[in-house]
């Protein structure tokens, strides 16, 4: 017997309308700020995630599923979804069309990390891109529409909050403060942590080590290495999101997992029981088009894990929008009234009705238990008496009551009637 890949999960039928409604929030709430969706190929040339992750972030160090084709050239399979983005802006001429470009993406990406809960090999963002403008109201813009999706999915244990880590001329001020301060503790941290301590030491914040997080609470912040341009910068935005009526709280110890961002980073954090930290995170990447070969374009979007969000829904009992079924299912007691029961089902269909009807030659009572258990509204009854009548037997499943209808007038009949 085969089974699945460690780190992936069957979404299984059943459970499939919660995705399918996850994603229509997605969809909707995008729409309403005008974002428009832009799919990318599931593998890149891994260069396009060597020079714009960043060499120094876990997911290129550590996490990529990396394989030569056989044209013997280095492929990735997408660990996440900006870089995949960027890389289709410059390749497809997108600077040249009207801006802001604003775009959002649902997709199936990639990491070889420990499987748990939240977090698997083969996962699925929401995620949104604005390039383009490099003001803080571009900022406000994306994070408000970070905001209305969680909030349209009906999510109330959930905090943002929001950090700046600056430009590269005062990070470079603020990688040197770093350094003085985590050279003397180097030899108690970890292998990893020594190696970000020369190539970038703003990810040693990040770690999850127990024995390295005991000296970043202590650490140089940020906020108090900004230049003034990163400053101004940083109190617009919260001006803005103050004036749109969203909560935030400001929290030095965001830095991101991935080496592109720059300036504002945010992150929403659920609090709910048995749901799992961050749902939603992203920030600024203003050098992220020139580090893969383009020219400067400012650019701003976050991406949002659907099985976290999943999680987190579930945690807080967040309604779900209710599984469709069947509106009808058509009953045919003999070989005659079946043949007309699936012929009326295809008439219901193109009317726009969801219809099933027999195909396993069941007996009438099974078929009864079959369209109870599938969840079916109606049960439409065809015998030799129906056939002779041109009308069907129409049972209300939810309080048992019956009508005879035309079997001309079927199909507006239940379309009334949902």
């Amino acid at each position: 017997m085969l089974f699945r890949p460690k780190g992936t999960k069957d979404m299984l039928p059943e459970e499939a309308y919660r995705w399918q409604y996850l994603e229509r929030v997605a969809k909707e709430t995008a729409a309403a700020f005008a974002f428009k969706e832009i799919r990318t190929p599931v593998f890149e040339y891994t260069e396009l995630f060597s020079r714009g992750v960043g060499g120094t972030s876990d997911i290129v160090g550590k996490e990529m599923y990396t394989f030569l084709d056989k044209g013997n050239r280095s492929v990735t399979l997408r660990p996440e979804g900006t870089a995949g983005v960027a890389r289709a802006f410059l390749e497809n001429g997108l600077a040249g069309g009207a801006m802001p470009f604003k775009a959002y993406y649902l997709i199936s990406a990639f990491r070889y990390e420990r499987p748990q809960a939240g977090r698997l090999r083969e996962f699925h963002q929401f995620g949104a891109e604005l390039y383009g403008a490099e003001g803080a109201y571009a900022d406000a813009e994306v994070i408000s529409l970070a905001d209305a999706f969680l909030k349209n999915l009906g999510l109330k244990q959930i905090g943002l909050k929001i950090n700046s880590i600056g430009c590269k001329t005062c990070r470079a001020k603020y990688h040197e403060a770093l350094k003085n301060y985590f050279a003397p503790r180097l030899d108690e941290m970890c292998a990893d942590c020594k190696v970000r301590f020369e190539k970038n030491p703003m990810r040693i914040l990040d770690c999850k080590e127990e024995g390295c997080r005991r000296f970043t609470a202590d650490a140089p912040k940020m906020l108090d290495y900004l230049c003034d341009d990163c400053k101004d910068h940083f109190e617009q935005v919260k001006a803005l999101l103050t004036v749109s009526g969203i909560e935030y709280e400001t929290d030095p110890a965001i830095v991101r997992g991935l080496d592109y961002y720059s300036r504002t980073v945010f992150e929403f954090v659920t609090s709910a029981a048995g749901a799992q930290g961050t749902v939603l995170g992203g920030g600024r990447y203003d050098t992220l088009l020139s580090d893969i070969g383009g020219k400067n374009v400012p650019a701003v979007g976050f991406a949002a894990g659907m099985e976290r969000l999943l999680m987190a829904m579930e945690a807080e009992n967040a309604p779900f929008e209710r599984e469709k079924t069947a509106d009808c299912y058509l009953l045919g007691m003999d070989g005659k009234s079946r043949e007309k029961a699936f012929a009326l089902a295809g008439e219901l269909r193109r009317a726009g009705v969801s219809a099933e009807t027999d195909l396993m030659t069941r007996s009438v009572k099974a078929q009864f238990k079959y369209a109870d258990k599938a969840g079916a509204r109606f049960v439409a009854v065809l015998g030799e008496a129906e056939l002779a009548e041109g009308a069907a037997e129409v049972k209300d499943m939810k309080n048992s009551s019956s009508e005879k209808v035309k079997f001309s007038e079927l199909g507006q009949y239940l379309l009334n009637r949902r």
